[in-house]
């Protein structure tokens, strides 16, 4: 879920164009569930192969990677490592809310409720060690780099991004800002026309970037009192404070009012140590081995994975394969040329 912070955070939209060339952070089981969710059947049942082995995560993974290189964007996966203790209780509750949605889509499809089915199979999504492992291998065949974090993703494309190792981060969540995150860009593997939930309207949803200085000036605070805003509010390791939302977060935090004045002032008690929680965002674990690399594309084992064990067209893959081999030997050609001067 991420802290909620859309509502107040300035953001601008940022074109494929000028995304060219550019190396961007992006956090893998973000765009991994956010192809779960996205990529399904109109009863929500996700794609499958004839072995009935879910491979929605593969299609977005392939296709959209394929995309951004033909846009000439540069993508790093960032993949998530040990979750820290703070979080514990809220992986618990998502692993609840996705059984829940689970039996409710069960429920819907058995009453032939197709718009309830495909809204609860969303919610849905899980994410497994064996999709994570593939997910890795088919970048490697792609020639796409990916980083292995210590800790949370967001916080090692933070860091990437901080010592000019990555323009951007990209997450769909606000806590590469809390991060420390200079740039950070939504919608960067979900772009198109999507449906609102529960309604018969649909939407385009385009590239944005946010920089992270220019939403501290905007909004008159600095980090730390983003971070204690983010506390306030809520996020992958803490509830939050009942009653506290974005415009209210920002109005303590420019007061000077820090989370713990604040939880004191609404007579509510942490679940978490606080001191604890703004030290993650912080300083939280990261590593520096790591090497980045594109190019190489292996057009055999990318066939092995998607057509022979997963069934997918192999004309389409063919074809992505090509355009992604093109764009990425053009890239390792001008790397090599520029590596003269």
């Amino acid at each position: 879920m991420g802290v909620q912070l859309g509502e107040i955070i300035p953001k601008e939209k940022i074109e494929f164009e000028n995304l060219a060339g550019r190396k961007i952070a992006i956090d893998a089981f973000n765009s991994l569930y956010q192809f779960l969710s996205i990529i399904r059947q109109p009863d929500g049942t996700p794609l499958m192969d004839s072995k009935g082995r879910v491979t929605s995560h593969l299609s977005g993974l392939f296709y959209r990677t394929g995309k951004l290189v033909e846009y000439g964007v540069l993508p790093i996966y960032v993949f998530d490592g040990k979750p820290p203790d703070l979080k514990r209780k809220v992986s618990e509750e998502r692993r609840q809310i996705r059984e829940e949605a689970h039996e409710k889509w069960k429920e819907a499809i058995k009453a032939g409720d197709i718009v309830a089915a495909k809204r609860h199979a969303q919610a849905s999504s899980k994410l497994t060690g064996e999709m994570i492992d593939e997910s890795k291998r088919l970048l490697e065949t792609m020639g796409i780099p990916w980083v292995q974090a210590l800790g949370e993703g967001e916080a090692q494309a933070a860091y990437m991004v901080q010592h000019g190792d990555a323009w951007a981060s990209a997450s769909q969540d606000f806590d590469s800002l809390l991060f420390g995150s200079p740039r950070l860009i939504r919608n960067l593997t979900i772009t198109g026309r999507r449906k609102l939930p529960g309604k018969n309207i649909y939407v385009s949803v385009e590239p944005e970037l946010i920089e992270l200085q220019k939403a501290l000036d905007s909004l008159g605070i600095d980090r730390k009192k983003l971070i204690d805003m983010g506390i306030m509010i809520g996020t992958d390791f803490n509830e939050g404070i009942k009653g506290i939302g974005p415009k209210k977060a920002l109005a303590y935090a420019k007061e000077g009012k820090s989370v713990k004045q604040v939880y004191k002032e609404m007579e509510q008690e942490p679940e978490v140590d606080l001191d604890e929680l703004r030290e993650l965002f912080l300083k939280h674990d990261i590593t520096n081995k790591y090497e980045l690399k594109w190019g190489n594309v292996k057009k055999p084992e990318i066939i092995k994975i998607l057509v022979d064990q997963h069934d997918f067209s192999e004309d389409r893959i063919e074809r992505t394969i090509a355009e992604l081999d093109e764009k990425l030997s053009q890239k390792a050609s001008q790397a090599r040329l520029d590596s003269w001067f």
